[in-house]
C-alpha cells in the first residue's frame, strides 16, 4: 500500500512540476521570442521535456542522470554569481542577513501559522500548496537520494542532503529575489504589475535589466528546462523501482512508459484546469502519503534506538 501511495504521490507531485515548468519556460519564449502563450505551446514543451528526460533515464544514473545534474549545477552556480557581481550585491548580502535572521526567529511561529482569525487565502495559495507538493516529492527524492547515497553515514546525509541544500537555497533565493527587489524599490522596473499580468514573467522582466539580457535569459530558459529533466527522469527512476518491487535497475521498458506517464499526466492536468488543476492533483496525492511519511518517522526512531542497543552509539 505504501508502496502504491509513492508511485501516485511521485506521478502528480512530478506532474504539478512538468505543469508549472512548461508555464515559465513558455513565458520566457514569449518575452524573448514571441511564442505565444497557451496551453498548445505548454503541452509542446512538455512533449520536449519528456521525451529528453525518458532519454535521459533510459542511460542509467551514471551517464544521463549525472551528466544533466552536474550541467545543471554548472549553469546554476554560474548565473548565480552572474546576477550576484552584476546585481546590487551590496543590498543582496544585507537582504541575505536580514532575512537569515527573520528566518531564524520565526521559523516554529511561520510553520503552524493558520490565520485563522484573518481568514487569509495566502496559506492556501503558498503555505498548503506548496507543503503538499514537497510531500508529494518526498517518496521519489528519498528513494533517489537513498540509492545513491548507500554506504554514507547518517552524519554525512544529514549534512549533505538536508544543511548544504538549505544554505544554498538562503543564498539562491536572497540573490534572485534580491535583484528583483531592488528594482522594483529603485523603480528601474515595474516588477510587481508583471507578475500582477503573469506570473511567469518576473523572472525575465528581472533580468532584462542586466548586463548581456538575452544571453542571460536564455540560459535561465535552459536552466530551468534542465532541472524539470533531471527531476522527471529521477523521478520515473524511482517509480520504475517501486513498481518492481525495489529493483535497483528497472527494466527499459518500465521506465520508459512511468516517463511518458509522467508527461502525459501533467499535460492533461493542463487541459483540465490549468495552474488550478495542477494545485489540486499535487495536494490530493500528498495527504494519504502525509500519513505513511509519520509513520515512517516512528519506524526510524525504532530502527535507530535498535542499532545502537545491538551495535552501541558509533558517532
Amino acid at each position: 500500500a505504501a508502496n502504491v501511495l509513492a508511485v501516485f504521490a511521485t506521478l502528480f507531485g512530478c506532474a504539478t512540476s512538468l505543469g508549472l515548468g512548461s508555464m515559465q519556460i513558455n513565458g520566457g519564449l514569449n518575452i524573448l521570442y514571441g511564442v505565444p502563450v497557451g496551453t498548445v505551446s505548454q503541452i509542446l514543451i512538455i512533449a520536449v521535456i519528456t521525451s529528453i528526460a525518458v532519454t535521459s533515464v533510459l542511460t542509467g544514473i551514471n551517464r544521463g542522470i549525472r551528466f544533466l545534474s552536474n550541467v545543471n549545477m554548472i549553469l546554476a552556480a554560474f548565473t548565480m554569481v552572474f546576477l550576484f557581481v552584476f546585481g546590487p550585491t551590496r543590498f543582496i548580502l544585507n537582504l541575505f542577513t536580514e532575512t537569515l535572521g527573520d528566518y531564524l526567529q520565526n521559523l516554529v511561529r511561520t510553520s503552524l501559522w493558520t490565520d485563522v482569525l484573518n481568514g487569509s487565502q495566502w496559506i492556501g495559495w503558498w503555505t498548503v500548496f506548496y507543503w503538499a507538493w514537497w510531500i508529494a516529492w518526498a517518496p521519489f527524492v528519498g528513494s533517489f537520494i537513498a540509492r545513491i547515497s548507500r554506504g554514507r553515514t547518517i552524519r554525512e546525509f544529514v549534512i549533505g542532503v538536508l544543511l548544504l541544500p538549505t544554505a544554498f537555497s538562503f543564498i539562491w533565493l536572497s540573490i534572485y529575489a534580491g535583484n528583483a527587489f531592488h528594482l522594483e524599490l529603485t523603480g528601474q522596473a515595474q516588477v510587481a504589475s508583471a507578475v500582477a499580468q503573469d506570473i511567469t514573467s518576473a523572472l525575465f522582466v528581472t533580468l532584462a535589466q542586466l548586463p548581456f539580457p538575452s544571453i542571460i535569459s536564455f540560459l535561465a530558459m535552459i536552466l530551468i528546462a534542465i532541472f524539470f529533466i533531471t527531476s522527471s527522469d529521477s523521478a520515473t527512476f524511482v517509480v520504475a523501482m517501486h513498481v518492481t518491487g525495489g529493483n535497483l535497475e528497472p527494466p527499459q521498458n518500465v521506465k520508459g512508459f512511468w516517463g511518458v506517464l509522467e508527461g502525459a499526466v501533467a499535460a492533461v492536468l493542463l487541459l483540465a484546469g490549468g495552474l488550478g488543476a495542477l494545485q489540486t492533483a499535487s495536494i490530493a496525492s500528498a495527504f494519504p502519503f502525509m500519513l505513511v511519511m509519520l509513520a515512517m518517522c516512528y519506524a526510524l526512531i525504532k530502527a535507530l534506538r535498535k542499532d545502537v542497543d545491538e551495535h552501541g552509539y558509533t558517532g
